[in-house]
């Protein structure tokens, strides 16, 4: 049986304004899987992050649910937190509430419940999580240009002047693709070669 826990962010007033997390935490204490619910101020924040860890070896928290802002904005936070902990990154989730929910709706009743949903189904995803392990492959410092045409001999210059080795190839025995074949140029008529 998971034991989840799900912890709620107010984000200052950003999402508290709009839907009552305090509400959402005592509901979903009782989501089957959870085993612990709370909310707080500022997630994201070192007591916010402390709060989690803390919740994590008190509970013995298998999985982890953050409902809060965006995951372009604080996932890496809350995976670094959550791996702080003894937890593979990977068993942990974001409902996103504010941008989703609070920003977007006036009708705090209606605000909630879709915010419960949304958490409701972060849940039921980390229920399914598989811990994984990141990768490390060789990157190699050097690219293929397919085409010396205009786009190809600047997109060779600046991967050039960047610093990495550039192979340019093209079908025809010239470089230039169309420019090449043009007389003048527009707007200021400069001879194409």
């Amino acid at each position: 049986m998971s034991r989840i826990g799900v912890f709620i962010c107010h984000c200052g007033v950003n999402i508290s304004s709009v839907v009552d997390v305090e509400k959402l935490a005592e509901e979903l204490a009782h989501e089957d899987g959870v085993a612990f619910s709370t909310e707080y101020k500022y997630m994201c924040s070192d007591p916010g992050q402390r709060i989690i860890k803390d919740a994590m070896e008190e509970h013995d928290l298998d999985g982890v649910v953050v409902a809060s802002c965006s995951p372009r904005l604080h996932e890496r936070t809350f995976q670094l937190c959550v791996e702080g902990a003894g937890l593979n990154r990977y068993k942990m989730e974001m409902a996103n509430i504010r941008e989703q929910c609070s920003w977007v709706h006036k009708d705090k009743e209606f605000a909630t419940e879709k915010a419960r949903d949304l958490i409701k189904m972060a849940v039921a995803k980390v229920r399914k999580n598989q811990p994984f392990d990141q990768l490390s492959i060789p990157v190699f410092k050097k690219a293929l240009v397919i085409g010396g045409g205009i786009a190809g001999m600047q997109a060779s210059i600046d991967i050039a002047n960047a610093g990495h080795k550039v192979t340019l190839v093209e079908r025809t025995p010239t470089i230039g693709g169309r420019m090449a074949q043009l007389d003048k140029t527009f707007p200021t008529l400069d001879c194409s070669a």
